[in-house]
């Protein structure tokens, strides 16, 4: 074997490892939110937690990366060590499909039937499938299916030039040794740990030992240890990962580790002892077909095993890490969760909820403190705004690097609508809190409202609870029967901050109020036409990413009449009449809707 024969093998190595990631990126997106609902029907039985582990290893094809997702998911605080665990478990279970189609590879025979089973014979066909679906239709469902066909088709061929560039391997006698020294079981185990822990895929490592077993120089008693080694050396991208977090987001990749190493002892001792009863059995030449077997055999076996004990993975994580070494702060989203877009995008969902309702809770809060000014409350306000900046800060710092990666035109929609929701729930908050700061200049400086205008600020401050309300519920459930009733409602709050500034100026005209008065009184009537005017942008984002989403002729029908518009504007306009008689000046005013908007909504 010449120098040119080990830059095939490397060459071979290098498409397949490629083919295997383009694969399992397709595999994710065609996924579409599939993994997120898994997610969510984790429970606390262990049996559901090992399945999920398995699918969603399954779908990524790689344990690795469900293993450093699980790590980002306890480091973020989402899941506890004890849900990781059999998820952990599970991903074993699940990285043993790979070898499975690679097996597909060993398939003999002259029959036309049988042929086209081979890899060889239908891989070219599913590369021709993939490029014209990637290459001629639009649909970024038949995108990912055509991503999926041709990873494959890379990851078999790469496999093929494996496999031709060690053939030759077969006739040197020192190759034939080195097997020999293999069937040392603990140099076996040693090194599949350090072949796998370099380039930190068992799923990698599996694929080089059946090409290598298509040379018939790889025998069973070789082969068994090797497997063995390869779970150990995949917990290399696990523990790395776990540099930098918290002690429980640590202790998951120690789980992971003990768990394989324990695993491996207790199945080599099995080997150690089984193996003189069969004599010369274990001597013979393993095929591809019978690597896949023993490395399901020896996972799903593992995990049986091993499933009763979770409590012992995790009483040996703790006690090698311990909670002196911990430092308590909490991250809200952790990147390794980037290794799984879909379920790292209903984490960034549901950090942007708890915004909303801290966002919330912000102007309740500051609209309370007019009635009765207090400290306490006070304090939670501003302590609440700087906790949404930091929810925007780590959520935009996350979606920017999102959005940078290889993503489905539905996660690309959903990064959108994240990023203008924490935007705008941030404001949202920042003007609870010049509400706040107005309340105590009021309180500072002894300044009374009339009942008058006491009266009408209950008016508005209903209508802004309202359209706040419904506005988030539209973002939050994506709903455009909901979002459609926000514009009118935004209308009727312009109209009545309008109208309460000239009513305003009235008493001052009249001497019923004071300047000072006044000042404080703009302040308020300004925060809160700001803050409708963002829950306005609330509702034209999901109205816009709902028209790319091919529900544009629904918009149209719901928004884009004048006349159910006006509808919608009038009935809100009743719900938030002011108490006291209006002049026909500010009648006029009120009920006014300007046309270029509804121009605009018209040619929508």
């Amino acid at each position: 074997m010449d120098i040119f024969s080990v830059l095939t093998m490397l060459g071979g190595l290098a498409l397949f490892m490629f083919g295997m990631k383009q694969m399992g990126d397709g595999l994710e997106k065609a996924a579409d939110g599939r993994l997120e609902k898994m997610l969510e029907k984790l429970t606390s039985s262990k049996w559901k937690g090992i399945l999920l582990g398995a699918g969603i290893t399954a779908i990524i094809q790689s344990s690795s990366a469900t293993t450093v997702t699980m790590v980002g998911f306890v480091n973020s605080g989402i899941m506890k060590l004890s849900q990781a665990t059999p998820v952990i478990l599970g991903a074993n279970v699940g990285t043993t499909i790979t070898a499975w189609m690679l097996s597909l590879a060993g398939i003999d025979g002259s029959n036309f039937f049988v042929q086209m089973l081979k890899p060889s014979s239908f891989s070219p066909v599913l590369a021709v499938i993939g490029v014209i679906l990637i290459t001629f239709t639009k649909s970024s469902r038949k995108k990912d299916v055509g991503s999926i066909l041709i990873g494959f088709a890379i990851l078999m061929t790469g496999l093929e030039i494996m496999s031709d560039a060690v053939k030759p391997l077969a006739n040197l006698p020192e190759f034939r040794n080195l097997f020999i020294m293999f069937k040392n079981p603990v140099m076996g185990v040693l090194v599949g740990a350090l072949l796998t822990g370099i380039i930190q895929s068992s799923s990698a490592s599996i694929g080089i030992l059946q090409a290598l077993s298509m040379t018939g120089a790889v025998s069973w008693a070789a082969a068994i240890p090797i497997i063995m080694g390869q779970n150990i050396g995949t917990c290399v991208t696990a523990l790395l990962s776990g540099i930098g977090a918290n002690k429980n987001a640590r202790r998951v990749s120690m789980v992971h580790l003990y768990f394989n190493i324990i695993g491996t002892l207790v199945f080599l001792t099995i080997f150690l002892l089984v193996k003189p009863l069969f004599g010369t059995f274990f001597d013979q030449p393993i095929d591809i077909l019978q690597i896949a077997i023993v490395h399901s055999v020896f996972n799903v076996s593992a995990v049986v095993v091993m499933s009763p004990f979770l409590n012992v993975l995790e009483w040996l994580a703790v006690k090698t890490i311990p909670d002196r070494d911990e430092d308590q702060k909490r991250v809200l989203i952790d990147d390794r969760l980037l290794a799984a877009p879909s379920i790292a995008l209903s984490r960034c969902s549901e950090l942007t909820r708890d915004m909303a309702k801290l966002s919330r809770a912000a102007v309740i809060s500051a609209f309370d403190l007019f009635r009765q000014y207090d400290d306490d409350m006070a304090k939670k306000i501003e302590s609440a705004e700087q906790e949404v900046d930091r929810y925007e800060d780590a959520l935009g710092s996350f979606l920017v690097k999102m959005s940078d990666m290889s993503l489905s035109a539905t996660e690309g929609r959903e990064v959108s609508r994240i990023l203008h929701g924490i935007g705008e729930y941030e404001r949202i908050s920042d003007h609870a809190l010049n509400l706040q700061e107005t309340a105590k200049e009021i309180y500072d400086k002894k300044i009374s409202f009339s009942q008058e205008a006491d009266a009408e600020l209950d008016v508005l401050v209903a209508a802004v609870m309202d359209i706040l309300d419904t506005a988030t519920t539209a973002y939050d459930d994506i709903d455009i029967e909901k979002a459609v009733l926000v514009e009118p409602l935004e209308q009727v709050i312009d109209g009545l901050t309008k109208e309460l500034k000239l009513r305003h100026i009235e008493r001052l005209r009249r001497g019923r109020c004071t300047v000072e008065t006044g000042f404080v009184f703009a302040d308020l009537l300004t925060n809160c036409e700001r803050i409708a005017d963002h829950c306005s942008n609330l509702a034209v984002c999901v109205i816009e990413l709902s028209k790319n989403a091919y529900n544009a002729h629904a918009y149209v029908r719901k928004v884009g009449r004048r006349e159910e518009f006006l509808e919608l504007y009038h009935d809100a306009l009743d719900r938030y009449a002011l108490p006291l008689l209006q002049s026909d000046e500010i009648i006029e005013g009120q009920q006014s809707i300007p046309t270029e908007m509804l121009d605009a909504l018209s040619e929508t």
